[in-house]
């Protein structure tokens, strides 16, 4: 880092929240997380995964519009698909790893069904979302939470494009949550 980067001018040195304030002023900030629905019957999740191939597969589905009601927010798919993954050693591939909703602003949801044992299934759902500089310090606040940030992609998006509370899960919130 250079000197105009740790310091400011009178040579007072800056604190982690006003290099990331000037990093987000220039750049925008990213919000990650990851969201798991424990123990959910593996019927429910399997219905989840059918449900999201046959929105991936309708030519309807690429730019479909969801708005949230609370923000105003709207968010258009621009792509979807259901994953495969090339292991990079071996070249071993492995198919329909989980579907991905890429939207026309860069955010996107993947929900991956995880594990089938005795308990049930897990759906894990991950959320990425990026704001940009010109969204303005308040959306773009280094004291802002995570969860503040995916607030209406999850709740208006997310939640409402696979279905989640009805099917598998049957829950209001997840029983993990981690922020990335």
């Amino acid at each position: 880092m250079t000197n105009e980067l740790e310091q400011d001018k009178s040579g007072k040195l800056w604190g982690i929240r006003e290099i990331l304030k000037r990093h987000y002023a220039k750049y925008g900030r990213s919000f990650l997380s990851r969201y798991d629905y424990e123990e959910v019957s593996s019927e429910g999740a399997q219905k989840l995964v059918d449900n999201l191939n046959g929105l991936i597969k309708s030519s309807s589905f690429s730019g479909k519009s969801y708005t949230s009601s609370a923000m105003g927010i709207s968010f258009t798919v621009a792509k979807a698909n259901n994953f495969d993954y090339t292991d990079p050693i071996d070249k071993s591939v492995s198919k329909n790893q989980g579907q991905v909703v890429t939207f026309t602003d860069g955010s996107r949801v993947v929900w991956r069904l995880s594990g089938t044992g005795s308990q049930g299934a897990t759906v894990r759902l991950y959320v990425e979302r990026y704001v940009g500089p010109e969204a303005g310090e308040k959306e773009l606040a280094s004291a802002r939470d995570t969860g503040e940030g995916l607030q209406t992609l999850i709740d208006d998006v997310a939640l409402d494009v696979s279905n989640l509370k009805q099917h598998p899960a049957g829950r209001e919130k997840p029983t993990v949550q981690l922020p990335l």
